[in-house]
């Protein structure tokens, strides 16, 4: 029984403490991954659409 695969890989990142505690103020510790999953997504589309032109 347990929980179906996400079909996520862990991807360890190096964030300087004060962007940590910023978004750990915001979302709390146990929202800090999908803060950060939300964030590159968002990041990829826009980079995506300006090379699109």
């Amino acid at each position: 029984m347990g929980r179906p695969p996400l079909g996520n890989k862990p991807t360890q990142i190096r964030l300087p403490e004060e962007i940590r505690e910023r978004i750990r103020d915001l979302v709390g510790e146990k929202g800090m991954a999908q803060f950060i999953r939300e964030a590159v997504e968002r990041e990829l589309k826009r980079r995506e659409k300006q090379e699109r032109g």
